[in-house]
């Protein structure tokens, strides 16, 4: 008569790898991911004729879901836009700033299409803290359910693009300080 081999942690096998796919299921939901683009002009390759900047940039969104990545990627699309320009943290002393507010990115699914809406406030202010610029740069879009495509995803670049551009235009027209 053979015995048959026991397996006393066979439960906890199907236990830890069921919890290993939750977490790897779950980890995959939440916002999806855009890259950081930049658009350098030659002509302007740092802002308002200054080589120095400190940029601060803030989410001001009333639901900052993965607000870390949403702020790096405003931040590093800014600054890979000018290469010719020497970042600096916000506050460094006799550095004139730049600070964007995020105040909308986001594409809820409405009625049958993706909603999507980037709203940025941009104030440039020179090393003595005077106003040099102040403008918005907004976009909408309004995008269908296609099928096989990740349209959260396409509506969220869509406007992060226009939104960067209207952002990036407003600060190669920044005076001279």
């Amino acid at each position: 008569m053979s015995r048959r081999p026991t397996r006393p942690f066979a439960p906890f096998r199907f236990t830890l790898a069921f919890g290993c796919a939750l977490a790897l299921a779950t980890a995959a939901c939440g916002p999806p991911t855009i890259k950081p683009t930049s658009s350098a002009d030659p002509q302007a390759p740092c802002v308002g004729g200054s080589m120095s900047w400190s940029i601060e940039v803030l989410d001001r969104r009333a639901e900052r879901e993965a607000s870390d990545k949403v702020v790096a990627l405003v931040k590093d699309s800014v600054t890979g836009s000018f290469p010719g320009c020497k970042w600096s943290a916000p506050g460094a002393p006799e550095t004139p700033s730049i600070l964007i507010e995020i105040n909308r990115f986001s594409a809820p699914f409405q009625d049958g299409t993706w909603n999507g809406a980037a709203d940025f406030s941009v104030l440039v202010r020179n090393a003595s803290g005077q106003t040099l610029s102040e403008f918005e740069a907004e976009d909408d879009v309004e995008r269908p359910n296609y099928m096989g495509s990740n349209n959260e995803k396409e509506a969220l670049q869509e406007v992060f693009a226009e939104a960067l551009r209207k952002t990036l235009a407003g600060l190669r027209a920044v005076p001279p300080s």
